[in-house]
């Protein structure tokens, strides 16, 4: 039964996915600015025939409807088409960045997860504490506090002042590393190469502190909330009173069903740190999918800004499937 409800959210989202990249195809479209008037103006003097020729090329000469059919029949098989300024397939350089963005969102994940949660229970438990005032406080202002604020003083702080911390990119330039997974922490273990491997994770840090930060804060203060409640309800009241201790009354019985609604943020969260690296990536010249649809929004890339806002849109989707699906476990009464 559950088997055929994840097939269906499946097929839901299908259409939801198409329909986002109808919308950012039409918001490239009406965005001012020619991409081959752009192109042209870069590479200098230009004839008018080169220009025609470019456009036909691109189906620029075509009206909206008809450029948006060839992207529907380009997308159906699978074909995210080829970027414009860098003459290479869209998935091609999907591929290649990708890898560097699923490496800062997890890193970024694992460090806002491993603050946030044990932060939310401890202040749940020590309620109005001075720990608990000084944290969510803490958390106040991660919600607040704009991300590249943020970025641009820990590189103030721990790169230009400490000289602690690289402040931009992957890794050193004189070092170097076999590429296989095209994920720099696993290439460096399967190569044995440690000096790449503390080199990948020196430059992760300031990134993954800026990206999970915000997330961290959410979370803390969702799981803060959901354990108050949790906390008061009659089974905690009465597993105290069984004599169970005081650990155990807190992960095994409040714990886990204050996860519940923490699990939901934390999906949504997870869909928006695809989002929030945009701007982390450009801080920090991280070569990944945010800074490159960066760039190609500036040059008005069109297939390339399509292919990775369907590739974000995917990732969110995707994210809210998982959470529906940790919730049967989670609480086994609650259905997809």
């Amino acid at each position: 039964m559950q088997t055929s409800r994840v097939i269906e959210r499946i097929l839901i989202a299908i259409p939801v996915i198409i329909g986002i990249g109808i919308i950012i195809f039409l918001i490239m479209r009406l965005t001012p600015g020619d991409p081959v008037d752009i192109m042209m103006g870069q590479a200098g003097h230009v004839s008018e025939r080169e220009v025609e020729l470019l456009r036909e090329q691109w189906h620029l000469d075509e009206s909206i409807p008809v450029q948006l059919g060839y992207f529907l029949k380009d997308l159906f098989r699978g074909d995210l088409g080829m970027s414009f300024t860098k003459g290479r397939p869209v998935w091609e350089l999907i591929k290649q960045t990708l890898p560097a963005t699923i490496e800062l969102a997890v890193f970024g994940a694992f460090f806002a997860l491993a603050i946030a949660i044990p932060i939310g229970v401890v202040s749940a438990v020590k309620q109005n504490s001075l720990l608990d005032r000084v944290s969510m406080a803490t958390a106040f202002f991660g919600i607040c506090m704009p991300i590249f604020w943020m970025g641009i003083i820990l590189i103030i702080v721990f790169s230009i002042n400490l000289n602690w911390l690289p402040t931009y990119g992957r890794i050193a330039y004189d070092v170097r590393l076999q590429e296989i997974t095209g994920f720099y922490i696993i290439d460096s273990i399967l190569t044995g190469n440690m000096p790449a491997l503390a080199s990948t994770l020196k430059h992760l840090i300031m990134p993954s502190i800026t990206l999970g930060f915000p997330m961290a804060a959410i979370v803390a203060r969702v799981m803060r909330s959901s354990m108050l409640e949790v906390l008061r309800n009659d089974y905690v009241v009465m597993a105290r009173a069984k004599g169970l201790g005081e650990f155990r009354v807190i992960v095994k019985h409040a714990m886990r069903n204050a996860m519940i609604p923490t699990v939901t943020v934390i999906g949504l969260e997870i869909g928006m740190l695809l989002g929030g690296n945009m701007i982390v990536e450009t801080v920090f010249s991280w070569p990944g999918l945010g800074r490159l649809v960066v760039s190609s929004i500036f040059v008005r890339d069109y297939p390339l800004v399509q292919g990775v806002v369907m590739i974000y849109a995917f990732t969110f989707v995707f994210a809210n499937l998982i959470v529906d699906i940790l919730y049967t476990y989670i609480n086994p009464k609650i259905s997809i």
